[in-house]
C-alpha cells in the first residue's frame, strides 16, 4: 500500500478528532476541521450509522497509523514486535511508536509535525549519538542523544518549531538543551505519560481475531 499523498486534513476529518498532522496550522483557527468537522466526501454531511464492533476497532487502529505515519505493513510488524514483548502488548505498540526517531524529532520541537520530522529525517539533518542517522523509523534506546547536524542548525523550520516549545512541558522521558540543539532519549515513556487519546486495546481486539 502506498503512503497517502492527499490532503492531511481529510483524514482528520474521516477519524472525527484532530490528529495534529499540520502542526501549528492544527491549533490555529484555519484548521479545516474546525470549519468541516464532519466525514470527507459527497455523503459526509448525512452519515449516520452505528459501527460494528469490528468497525470500531478498525478506526481505531487506521487513527494510530495516521497519527504516527506508519504504513500497514509496517504497523503489523510493530504489533507482531510488541506482542513477542514482555509486558501488556497494546502499552508495548505505543512504547515503540513513540521511539522512532520521526517521532523524538517531533516529540522534542525540533519539527511542526511528524511528516516535517520524517522529511528532515530523511535529509539527514539529524545525528544519533554522533552519527548522522536518516532513517525514520530508526528505534532509540534509552540513553540515545538525538542532535542536530552542525550544517542544519540554522535552518528557520526548526528554529521556528522550537520556539513554541515550553521548557515546563517538555515529556517526561525527553530531555531537551535548547542551546546546543540537542535532545535526550531517556527512556521509553509510560503508558499514562503518553498524550494522545489512544485506546490500544481496541487494536489488540482487532488483531487477535
Amino acid at each position: 500500500m502506498a503512503r497517502y499523498t492527499g490532503p492531511d486534513c481529510k483524514l482528520c476529518r474521516r477519524e472525527g478528532q484532530k490528529l495534529f498532522l499540520k502542526g501549528i496550522k492544527c491549533h490555529s483557527n484555519k484548521c479545516p476541521f474546525d470549519k468541516k468537522g464532519y466525514a470527507p466526501g459527497q455523503h459526509g454531511r448525512s452519515r449516520r450509522f452505528k459501527q460494528s464492533e469490528y468497525g470500531i476497532q478498525l478506526r481505531e487502529k487506521q487513527k494510530v497509523r495516521r497519527i504516527y505515519g506508519i504504513l500497514e505493513a509496517q504497523f503489523r510488524n510493530y504489533f507482531a514486535k510488541a506482542d513477542r514483548m514482555k509486558g501488556i502488548t497494546g502499552e508495548n505498540l505505543l512504547k515503540l511508536l513513540e521511539s522512532r526517531l520521526d517521532n523524538v524529532v517531533y516529540r522534542l520541537g525540533f519539527a511542526p509535525s511528524r511528516k516535517t520530522a520524517r522529511q528532515l529525517v530523511l535529509h539527514r539533518h539529524f545525528m544519533v549519538n554522533d552519527r548522522p542517522v536518516d532513517i525514520p523509523s530508526y528505534v532509540l534506546k534509552p540513553g540515545d542523544i538525538v542532535q542536530v547536524r552542525d550544517k542544519s542548525k540554522k535552518m528557520k523550520v526548526i528554529h521556528n518549531s522550537l520556539r513554541r516549545v515550553k521548557d515546563d512541558r517538555m515529556y517526561s522521558w525527553l530531555s531537551l538543551d535548547k542551546a546546543s540543539l540537542t535532545g535526550t532519549f531517556v527512556n521509553a515513556p509510560n503508558r499514562e505519560d503518553i498524550p494522545d487519546e489512544i485506546n490500544e486495546s481496541l487494536i489488540v481486539e482487532l488483531y487477535s481475531k
